[in-house]
């Protein structure tokens, strides 16, 4: 009995993180870390250095 509840509980919490993961929004973007690094404003430095 103990084994089985167990058993529901484990599957049920990982069926949730799967679940909460694949509604995230950012799945379904394209772009790069690095583009998004590029298109945000620079607070120090010169641009290219």
């Amino acid at each position: 009995m103990i084994d089985n509840f167990s058993l529901a509980v484990s599957h049920g919490l990982m069926m949730l993180a799967a679940i909460l993961l694949l509604r995230r929004p950012d799945l379904d973007s394209e772009e790069m870390p690095e583009d998004k690094a590029r298109s945000s404003k620079r607070r120090w430095g010169r641009p290219g250095a």
